[in-house]
């Protein structure tokens, strides 16, 4: 008497069309893992470009607020030492006018940064999104 288990065959054509399959989604799988993997990495080169940015930002800021502050103090130095109320005109005339010179190209500083800053947190995501849109081959 036969086994009835060995009777039974798989057809080569059914074979061949699960090995198929099998492929398709390990390669699937791999693509997936993949772009899960590039996805992450892009994420975290966002999070350390928008964190570097952040710290120059706030350093600029500092630097500005820094050098702002010591140019009041040395205008308040010098206007005690005016002897005339015509000296201390010319003394608050002219601090004025640098400080709102200063102040335009610390804003223009500023708006350069924030662009740079713009840009290099962006670059990550855009070149994921330029891999994650490629044709597969």
């Amino acid at each position: 008497m036969t086994n009835p288990a060995d009777a039974f065959e798989v057809p080569e054509q059914v074979r061949a069309f699960a090995e198929k399959g099998v492929l398709q989604a390990r390669d699937t799988y791999a693509r997936f893992k993949d772009a899960a993997q590039d996805g992450n990495g892009a994420i975290e080169a966002v999070f350390n470009a928008a964190t570097k940015g952040a710290h120059d930002y706030s350093t600029k800021l500092l630097d500005f607020g820094q050098a702002n502050t010591n140019a009041g103090f040395d205008f308040l130095q010098a206007l005690v030492g005016a002897k005339s109320l015509s000296d201390a005109t010319e003394l608050w005339s002219t601090h004025t006018r640098k400080q709102f010179g200063t102040f335009a190209a610390q804003a223009k500083e500023l708006t350069e940064l924030t662009q740079k800053i713009a840009v290099e947190t962006a670059e990550p995501v855009r070149t994921g999104a330029s891999k994650f849109f490629q044709p597969v081959a």
